[in-house]
């Protein structure tokens, strides 16, 4: 059995660092862009059966050490009785934006939180065959909740930021929910047979230090604590946020991922080592080196080793990987990562 992201996780020796690749059951793959030739983005994430083969994908082509369970963000919100559209990303046509919306939401019972996702996590166990760990993932809080009252994707998410400024009880109301429901989505994955937990703040970096501890970070907590209490090992990954990293350490959690903005090495340094009751380190290469071809990207995954002790650490790009990434270049980094074990490039401790 393959089990060097949950040693990693718990800070124990390996024989080599664990490795996986956010977004890595995608569009840079040929064989995902064939089978999306045949189906719409939302029809592969209701099929069990479609999300089960996309999910596995990349476990088939390379040796990865994690699949991460293919589905969206915004998958348990339907549970809410909210609507969401893709054009491309998610739409919400009738945003919350009013104290009235947020109190009008009734968290849903576990099992009518997106059921197609553990049904897709127990296809996925059974045909991994331990050959690597198996990841579920939920949205942060206040990344759900950026689309919710935004209505969609945008750079600074300004309506989400004037609702904290007009009515800060509501903006607690609607991420208190949100946490209820990511908490009891990620117990339902875990009992159908996920390893690990990973909950994705992409845009945990919106709002200010002060802003994320008073209002945002409680919510946070509460989450992770559910989950720990649950028996489920957590990793939370934030985007955009360095200015938020000595904070983010102290969440209770198994692991930290940062995005390729934050130095793992400064932050393993403030932590101190990982001597099983830390805190373990993922990621973060940039994405951009595999864009700039297999050479830059065994430069950047060599760099990125030496500057991160080994224990605790699981490598992982700082974002999800880009559509136009080369084959090349993914399996650079997957042989530069695993040649450090013989060639002792790196610490190992």
């Amino acid at each position: 059995m393959n089990d060097l992201l949950l040693r990693a996780l718990r800070g124990e020796d390996n024989p080599r660092r664990p490795l996986w690749i956010m977004r890595q059951a995608g569009r840079y793959l040929p064989e995902y862009r064939d089978l999306r030739k045949q189906h719409r983005f939302e029809e592969l994430c209701a099929s069990p059966e479609l999300a089960a083969e996309v999910t596995l994908m990349p476990i088939e082509r390379f040796d990865l050490d994690a699949a991460i369970i293919f589905a969206d963000l915004m998958s348990p919100v339907a549970a809410l009785g909210i609507d969401v559209r893709f054009d491309p990303g998610p739409v919400i046509d009738k945003p919350l934006r009013s104290a009235a919306a947020v109190r009008a939401l009734n968290l849903p019972d576990a099992e009518e939180i997106a059921p197609e996702v553990p049904a897709t996590l127990r296809l996925v166990k059974a045909r991994l065959a331990g050959r690597a760990a198996l990841i579920g993932f939920c949205g942060a809080p206040l990344s759900i909740a950026a689309y919710l009252v935004q209505g969609r994707g945008q750079k600074d998410f300004t309506a989400l930021r004037a609702l904290l400024r007009e009515d800060p009880v509501a903006f607690g109301e609607l991420l208190d929910t949100l946490a209820q429901l990511a908490a009891r989505y990620g117990i339902e994955q875990h009992r159908a047979g996920a390893d690990v937990l990973q909950i994705f703040d992409s845009w945990a970096g919106i709002f200010s230090l002060d802003d994320w501890e008073r209002h945002i970070k409680p919510h946070v907590s509460a989450l992770l604590d559910e989950l720990g209490r649950a028996g489920v090992p957590r990793i939370f990954f934030a985007n955009g946020a360095p200015h938020l990293s000595r904070s983010h350490a102290n969440l209770p959690c198994e692991g930290l991922a940062l995005c390729w903005r934050s130095s793992l090495g400064n932050l393993r340094h403030l932590l101190g080592p990982h001597t099983g009751s830390g805190m373990a380190l993922q990621g973060n290469l940039d994405p951009a080196y595999l864009l700039a071809g297999p050479e830059a990207t065994v430069r950047g995954t060599r760099e990125l080793l030496a500057s991160v002790p080994r224990r605790g650490h699981i490598v992982n790009l700082g974002h999800g990987i880009s559509p136009e990434a080369p084959i090349e270049s993914v399996q650079a980094m997957i042989d530069t990562v695993q040649a450090e074990a013989q060639e002792s490039v790196g610490s190992p401790a």
